[in-house]
């Protein structure tokens, strides 16, 4: 199998980290190419129509692409129960959450990084930051039960989301009023997986 990811995208460290907590990591082999929403590598929109990674190039059938596709597929091929039965829909819930907060953190990205310095729109990037900000507070007043359970892809999800903001957005201080989640983070950056995975640039 062949992974294609690009840069530090957070999206593409939840497969890793998967990969890695379900002893798959040296069944796949990395590609980079560029995911550049403007001009995106041939060989990714030859994998994936839409050009977003990650993307799992499979051997025996279609291309997988969405992070949440690749994750489900990996865990149901190692049978390692990152989707319990017994808290399916919690579980799949608090994934998206950590997704919509991958989703508004990496947009902001996008319209400091590709739009005209004159065309930026604050109002737009606040936006999309008020929705991280929201999301956060419904973690940590609903879902701290849940991050203090048994590790499924809802911890996976949340502690690269968390970890993106504090690449990409730390003067944002997500942390701030919001100190069992802090420590929940703290304590699942130091696993393995996210240590081997950590972006260097």
């Amino acid at each position: 199998m062949k992974l294609l990811k690009a840069g530090p995208s957070p999206f593409v460290r939840k497969v890793l980290v998967t990969l890695h907590e379900t002893d798959q990591y040296d069944a796949v082999e990395q590609v980079q190419v560029t995911a550049s929403p403007l001009t995106p590598d041939p060989n990714l929109i030859a994998a994936n129509p839409v050009g977003k990674i990650p993307a799992l190039i499979r051997d025996d059938g279609p291309t997988l692409y969405d992070s949440r596709v690749i994750c489900r597929f990996l865990d149901h091929r190692a049978q390692t129960g990152l989707y319990p039965e017994v808290r399916q829909f919690d579980t799949l819930t608090l994934e998206a959450t950590a997704d919509g907060i991958m989703d508004a953190a990496v947009l902001i990205v996008y319209e400091e990084r590709f739009r005209p310095a004159d065309k930026v729109s604050m109002e737009w990037i606040e936006g999309q930051w008020a929705k991280v900000s929201r999301a956060l507070d419904a973690v940590s007043t609903r879902w701290m039960s849940h991050l203090h359970g048994r590790i499924d892809i809802g911890h996976i999800g949340m502690a690269c989301a968390l970890s993106y903001l504090d690449f990409r957005h730390d003067a944002r201080k997500w942390r701030t009023g919001r100190d069992a989640l802090a420590e929940w983070h703290a304590g699942f950056a130091a696993r393995p997986s996210m240590i081997a995975t950590e972006p260097d640039t």
